[in-house]
């Protein structure tokens, strides 16, 4: 268990400093994403499946895929650049490993755990009573948060594709 612990330790880890360090945001986003799906293998391998689970649907499905389509949504004029670098097998490679190797450790923490019974100390509607009574202010603000980022990147984008129809309808007319 310790060196699968210690292979998803170094896939998030490198998964995290890809993220950080790619130009593109799509790719920033799909490195993060593995990232966090390498965090929830690590927390499934302490023995903590409903974390691991909530991990994987919040935040490596929920919020990543809202980031996904706000990047994509406020991506103007990016369109022939990315598809150039997305064609080439050599983008593919370091991914595609990271992502074997996660799923190789996961097949592998899979088996390793489905002879031993975990138990479990809280179940998944404990932790909806905490959210939504001990924790609803927390879950309201985030809620508020996200909505204002989402509005906020919408009215942006709009903004930039405007001005840039605008200033193509100048160009058109001069041309002619």
């Amino acid at each position: 268990m310790n060196l699968i612990f210690y292979i998803a330790s170094a896939i998030a880890v490198a998964s995290s400093l890809m993220a950080v360090t790619r130009h593109n945001a799509i790719h920033a986003l799909m490195y993060l994403i593995l990232s966090l799906l390498a965090v929830s293998v690590i927390f499934y391998i302490l023995g903590s499946p409903l974390v691991a689970a909530l991990e994987v649907l919040v935040y490596a499905g929920a919020i990543m895929v809202l980031f996904i389509f706000i990047v994509m949504m406020l991506n103007v004029g990016m369109e022939e650049e990315i598809e150039k670098h997305w064609i080439g097998p050599r983008t593919w490679i370091i991914p595609s490993l990271l992502s074997i190797a996660l799923l190789v450790i996961f097949l592998i923490a899979m088996k390793d755990f489905s002879n031993n019974t975990i138990v479990n100390d809280i179940s998944p509607k404990q932790v909806g009573i905490t959210l939504f009574t001990k924790y609803l202010l927390g879950v309201e603000i985030s809620a508020m948060l996200l909505l204002s980022g989402i509005v906020g990147s919408y009215h942006l984008g709009r903004q930039k594709k405007k001005i840039i129809h605008r200033f193509m309808k100048d160009e058109i007319k001069n041309t002619m």
